[in-house]
């Protein structure tokens, strides 16, 4: 007899799970990087995390993600830099801008610099998954 399955959770309010595909992090807070990284796994998503610029950088040259979720305001390279860099090598790939700041122009500029999308922190998992199901 044939195994089962894999079981996928289902995000909350959707009815279906997402489709599995290679999620990489990036937050220089390590804990915020590690509790969206569990997250996107427990939805079985497959993940990676970095916490600076240099390390997500090597990681989309030699994993490419298909989405890249990216803190803006990191001390080394800032999150529009790095973006910016992560979309030069591999331009398929889906960018989710990750930061404290919900004003319009905060979200205005996310999307003129190159994001597909804008994620507050602290993240809701609700808004996260409605992200992630628009961009399959």
């Amino acid at each position: 007899t044939a195994a089962p399955a894999p079981r996928v959770a289902t995000p909350i309010g959707r009815e279906k799970p997402l489709p599995e595909r290679h999620i990489l992090v990036v937050d220089d807070t390590r804990a915020g990087a590690l509790t969206l990284g569990w997250l996107l796994g427990a939805i079985g998503q497959r993940v990676s995390i970095a916490n600076d610029a240099a390390t997500a950088l090597a990681i989309a040259r030699d994993e490419r993600p298909d989405i890249v979720i990216s803190d803006i305001g990191m001390p080394d390279i800032d999150g529009y830099e790095t973006a910016r860099r992560i979309r030069a090598g591999h331009r398929a790939v889906r960018l989710i801008a990750l930061t404290g700041h919900n004003r319009p122009e905060d979200r205005e500029r996310v999307i003129a610099e190159g994001f597909d999308a804008h994620l507050v922190k602290p993240v809701d998992p609700a808004r996260l998954f409605t992200i992630l199901g628009g961009l399959s």
